[in-house]
């Protein structure tokens, strides 16, 4: 098997829920497809393809042969998707005027002035310009999709109005044929126009609805510089920012965005980085300070080194976690799929048995009604309302949540989280600061001090939060005077427990109690001293070699004040909540005791978290894990809603569903109310778009006549099916104003 890359492909010309699973279905059947999915609302495609079985170009082939177009190219895709879809919503809005224009004095002509002479011959002019000018979309995509033995909404509008007219046609010519049966030969032109004007008129509609809902994203994209001034050997040189390689030096004055990821070398200043951490103080920044794309230079000059560039920038995986996301689909969109698959065939089927019913019960002298309710059943049935109902919802949701700095990566998190009644938490990094720093440090005499040196180099090879403060304090307090020429050796970072490694021929440990058990050392001299620093809430950091401990180090991280107030408002909402890490039992309670927590599971190893969440959820309990670091990843990998920290490790964020960019657990609390918000919107789209076609498909196939006599309209069926559409977009519009 070759590699498999995912790819987020702009799609053109599609109009319907129907076009959408043409495409999926058609990409889903070549070769060297992993998975595909389209989403209707943004008109993407997702999908993971096997890059030596299969190429964009053929991709974008096989989405030509389909009807529609892909745009493969990389660079600014989404720019040109953007600038194709102004075009196409110009072009809508000019034909959708034309539309009106020529069905207003067709609608008069058969409404008003039905005496004018040659009426009929009036309206057949008119209505042809309607017909293959401005409406011709329609019968160009329908009769595409009847080749291809498919159907969409296009087909719907093509069949419909066609049979209108040409049997008004017929009865504009041969109007003779009915005289002689003594029925009056009826037209309905203004039927075909005005249904044409609508459906116009809704579908430009949408595409501005549509539009609204991409806003999020587009922020977040406006973000990005377009170009940057790189330092040369010739001086300064201005280069598009996708030009950009890694470890090109570039300069940035005051008041210009960062345009990719780097490293100060040169100067100083401070940078608004609110777009990132929401935090409104500027971040000052000297030679060596991180900076990131999307960030602003505000008062200094200086210069950097690229460390990150085009897909790989903070921003850029931001921007692909949300377009991701908002072209994910929920469990529900699975199901709506499933019926927008069948609903056309259905529609037609239905509308075919109506014409049947109504001929059966009244022969010739019911035809015209018999024409006019299968019209109208055709019009009516809208599968736009329901492809649009889930994927509006949740990119809005996912668009709001990504403004509040609550990252979604899955729709399904969004779908999940409100059900969500418990919640697990990693205790370094999640509920405090993260930023552990040693206060205190005991050393056993010369020799321990000898063997700092060593401690610190160990040290510097791990990635557990406990190490950077030892290494800190090894620093700041002067205490690597002693030089020490040995290799460290053998070096193995122990889950869960801490460090081993070897220095010539003597074998060294760093960690803690746990660790320290397995070394058989006897610890009477210094048991009170760890009992003390543990009921005070603060980490042991414990040093030792094969014979004896060396150094005793009391480490604390305090506990973030807002993680405090967001226990509290869960324990409001009725969500119970759970503290799991890998220290000692006496630490994490003094630590879940200042949080409001009262289930704690202390020297906890990775495979424990798992265990734990794993037990929660065997006793009906739908969870949320939040987390931060490599050994949160298995617990969050196994959680109903997985939740990473913004500033922890890679491996956590590329696990988990859902990231908090800023860190601050108050996120948590707006990302239950978000949810529940989306959740609630995607049901009453549902609602409303199942129920108008529940509702409406009778009422157009002439149900009510039998009893009252009413028979709905074609043009009252269009404007219906138009409103159906922009009415569920608006609905979900609304989510951008749900207060978090």
């Amino acid at each position: 098997m070759g590699k498999v890359v995912s790819k987020i492909y702009p799609v053109l010309d599609m109009h319907c829920a129907a076009c959408a699973q043409a495409v999926e279905k058609g990409v889903r059947n070549l070769q060297g497809i992993e998975k595909a999915d389209v989403n209707l609302a943004l008109n993407v495609l997702y999908v993971d393809f096997d890059k030596d079985k299969i190429t964009p170009e053929t991709l974008k082939k096989e989405v030509q042969k389909l009807g529609y177009d892909l745009i493969i190219e990389e660079e600014n895709s989404f720019e040109k998707q953007e600038k194709a879809q102004k075009r196409h919503y110009t072009q809508m809005k000019l034909r959708t005027v034309g539309a009106w224009l020529f069905s207003i004095p067709v609608f008069l002509l058969s409404m008003v002035f039905m005496d004018v002479e040659h009426a009929n011959w009036i309206m057949l002019g008119l209505t042809l310009p309607v017909m293959l000018i401005f409406g011709r979309s329609f019968y160009m995509s329908g009769f595409k999709q009847m080749l291809r033995f498919r159907a969409n909404m296009d087909t719907l509008v093509a069949l419909s109005t066609s049979i209108a007219f040409l049997f008004s046609l017929f009865n504009t010519v041969y109007p003779e044929f009915w005289i002689r049966q003594n029925i009056e030969p009826h037209v309905y032109y203004e039927a075909v126009d005005i249904i044409i004007a609508f459906v116009l008129l809704g579908k430009l509609m949408e595409e501005k609805a549509k539009g609204s809902t991409t806003e999020a994203l587009k922020k977040l994209m406006g973000l990005q510089a377009r170009k940057a001034r790189v330092v040369t050997a010739d001086g300064l040189k201005i280069i598009p920012v996708s030009l950009l390689k890694k470890d090109m030096i570039i300069s940035v004055r005051p008041g210009e965005k960062i345009p990719v990821d780097g490293v100060l070398t040169e100067g100083g200043s401070f940078v608004d980085e609110s777009m990132i951490t929401g935090e409104p103080i500027a971040v000052e920044k000297e030679p060596d300070s991180k900076v990131y794309a999307g960030t602003i230079n505000q008062k200094g000059a200086f210069n950097f080194r690229a460390t990150e560039v085009g897909a790989d920038t903070l921003l850029a995986q931001i921007i692909r976690m949300v377009q991701e996301a908002q072209g994910s689909k929920a469990p529900v969109q699975r199901l709506v799929d499933k019926v927008s698959n069948i609903f056309v065939p259905t529609v037609i089927g239905v509308a075919v048995l109506t014409f049947v019913l109504w001929m059966a019960i009244g022969g010739t002298t019911y035809f015209s009604y018999a024409l006019l309710s299968a019209v109208s059943v055709l019009v009516i049935a809208c599968p736009c309302a329901l492809g649009l109902a889930t994927p509006t919802a949740l990119m809005v949701g996912i668009g709001k949540g990504a403004e509040n700095h609550i990252l979604i990566k899955e729709a399904l998190a969004l779908e999940e989280m409100k059900r969500v009644d418990t919640v697990v938490f990693d205790k370094t990094g999640t509920l405090t600061k993260g930023r552990p720093s040693v206060v205190q440090m005991i050393r056993m005499g010369r020799e321990a001090d000898m063997a700092m040196p060593l401690l610190y180099r160990a040290e510097q090879m791990s990635e557990h939060p406990l190490a950077e403060a030892v290494t800190e304090y090894l620093e700041s307090n002067s205490l690597l005077s002693y030089f020490r020429e040995e290799a460290i050796e053998d070096f193995e970072a122990v889950s869960g427990k801490g460090i081993v490694f070897r220095c010539g021929q003597e074998r060294y440990w760093s960690g803690n109690e746990t660790l320290l058990s397995e070394q058989n050392i006897t610890v009477d001299d210094v048991k009170d001293m760890i009992k003390q620093w543990q009921d005070e809430g603060k980490s042991i950091v414990i040093f030792g070699d094969t014979h004896k401990i060396l150094a005793l180090a009391a480490v604390s991280d305090p506990i973030k004040l807002t993680s405090v107030e967001a226990i509290s408002r869960l324990k409001e909402m009725g969500v119970e909540t759970c503290m799991l890490t890998g220290d000692n039992e006496r630490t994490a309670q003094a630590i879940a005791r200042q949080a409001g927590i009262n289930k704690v599971r202390a020297s906890a190893l990775p495979s424990d978290k798992e265990d734990y969440v794993r037990a929660l959820q065997k006793e009906g309990r739908v969870v949320a894990m939040v987390g931060d670091g490599i050994n949160d990843s298995q617990a969050l990998a196994a959680a109903d809603v997985s939740i990473a920290m913004g500033k922890g490790t890679d491996v956590a964020m590329s696990v988990a569903m859902m990231t908090l960019i800023t860190s601050d657990l108050m996120l948590l609390p707006k990302a239950f109310a978000l949810s529940k918000a989306t959740v609630k919107c995607i049901r009453q789209n549902l609602f409303w778009a199942f129920i108008y076609n529940l509702i409406g498909i009778p009422i157009a196939a002439g149900i009510l006549f039998p009893v009252c006599g009413f028979l709905l309209n074609p043009m009252i069926a269009g404007a219906a099916m138009a409103f159906s559409s922009v009415s569920v977009v608006l609905n979900s519009l609304r989510l951008k104003r749900v207060i978090l």
